[in-house]
Order: C-alpha cells, then sequence, then structure tokens
C-alpha cells in the first residue's frame, strides 16, 4: 500500500510539481523521492513534524485534485500501453517492419518529454 502510494505521488509530481510552491516541491521530493522520514524533514526545515504532516497531506490533495481535472497521469499510462501493446502486435506480425517501430520509440520517447 505505502509504495503504491508512493508511485502515485512520484508520478504525480513529475506532471504537476511545477504548480506547487517550491516549500511544498521540496517537501514532497525530500519526503516520496529521497524516503526522509517526517522528522527528518521536520529538523532540517526547523518546524514541527506535523506541519511537515499538514504540508504533505494537503499537497497530496492538490495533486489528486489537479488529476481528476486534468487526467494527465491517466492519458499517459493509457497511451503507453496502447503503444506497447502496438509494439508487441507489429513485432508479432511484421517483425521486419523497422519503419513503424521506429515511429513508436519516437511516439513513446515523446510522450516522456
Amino acid at each position: 500500500m505505502e509504495i503504491e502510494r508512493t508511485n502515485r505521488m512520484n508520478a504525480l509530481f513529475d506532471f504537476y510539481g511545477s504548480l506547487l510552491t517550491e516549500k511544498q516541491q521540496k517537501y514532497m521530493l525530500l519526503y516520496f523521492a529521497d524516503d526522509y522520514s517526517l522528522g527528518e524533514i521536520a529538523e532540517d526545515f526547523d518546524v514541527s513534524r506535523q506541519a511537515i504532516y499538514d504540508n504533505i497531506r494537503r499537497t497530496e490533495q492538490i495533486l489528486t485534485d489537479y488529476e481528476k481535472k486534468l487526467h494527465l497521469v491517466e492519458n499517459f499510462n493509457q497511451t503507453e500501453g496502447t503503444l506497447n501493446e502496438f509494439s508487441h502486435y507489429l513485432k508479432t506480425h511484421y517483425p521486419n517492419d523497422k519503419t513503424v517501430e521506429n515511429y513508436i520509440q519516437q511516439l513513446k520517447k515523446e510522450s516522456i518529454e
């Protein structure tokens, strides 16, 4: 459960992190990406553990709300899945068609950028 939450927050942060305040970004990166504890973050920023906890919870809700409205992560995942299915189909049915495979790889690269 905790790993799923961390992965989800990291994905949401990748898409929407630039919309957060600098402090929110720092706390989220330390907590979810760098695996700092609430106490360690609180000590680094000279605030209470409760303040960090509250800020992270509020920021999680903000990121979740962005995703509910914009669906960027969901759309990205669907596109990736479709490209993977198409790539598999191509390799199975047209193993020598490198041109289309190159187009698929280009689309995958562009979707990440």
